[in-house]
């Protein structure tokens, strides 16, 4: 009988291989200072980049640094972050944090996290309200290039119908399965290009299975492809 952690781990592999193939292997670089990423990442929960990027510009321009968005009267930073949407959770979550963090260490750098076992850095950062897995796994890949896999529902969805997770693993477990049969040098491009593939084919209610070059390799589609008895 095969060894299922090593056909999973092929399996993780061809995946990655064949993303590569159509999208590209995205080189590594770093996109942000972590403290930037972290409010960015907060910003982003449950809405689109276009808002994001939008009320993170909004709020860099109201508040050069991070020590005045802290100290601003809540209703005012909220008003400011609004075109986000859920400004009104984002808000307190966002100033929140920053207080944490400086009530502890006096500054907001988190470069130090670069230095600490990934384990370490990720419990740190999920004690702050609204801040989970996902959101301590993208500062941590994206401004260090640490092995932490960052799992959005792009990435979550595309790796069940894969079956390379449980059809209903949660975003948490679909992480441990990446960060255990991933090699680390593949965890930013193939994070990457699992959204890419997500956004552009594996969509939610109409994925275009006909098109896509992992349908020989996809429980999902194998599932769904067999024709229906007569």
């Amino acid at each position: 009988m095969p060894d299922p952690d090593l056909v999973l781990a092929t399996k993780i592999a061809t995946v990655h291989q064949r993303l590569g193939d159509v999208y590209g292997i995205r080189a590594w670089h770093k996109q942000a200072e972590p403290i930037d990423e972290l409010v960015a990442t907060i910003l982003s929960q449950n809405t689109s980049d276009v808002n994001t990027h939008r009320s993170f510009q909004a709020l860099k321009q109201a508040y050069p640094d991070w020590a005045q968005a802290m100290k601003a009267p809540q209703h005012e930073l909220i008003e400011v972050i609004r075109s986000g949407g859920l400004a009104n959770q984002k808000g307190p979550r966002i100033q929140n944090t920053l207080l944490q963090i400086y009530a502890e260490q006096g500054d907001f750098d988190l470069n130090w996290l670069e230095d600490v076992p990934v384990n370490e850095a990720r419990a740190w950062l999920t004690q702050f309200k609204g801040v989970g897995n996902k959101t301590a796994s993208i500062l941590l890949l994206f401004c260090f290039n640490r092995p932490a896999f960052a799992v959005d529902t792009h990435v979550q969805r595309v790796s069940r119908r894969l079956g390379l997770a449980p059809a209903n693993a949660s975003a948490d477990t679909v992480m441990h399965v990446l960060e255990d049969y991933a090699a680390p040098a593949w965890y930013y491009p193939l994070h990457i290009n699992f959204i890419r593939h997500g956004r552009a084919l594996c969509k939610a209610r109409k994925p275009q299975c006909e098109s896509c070059t992992l349908g020989d390799i996809c429980d999902w589609y194998q599932e769904n492809s067999r024709p229906v008895d007569q």
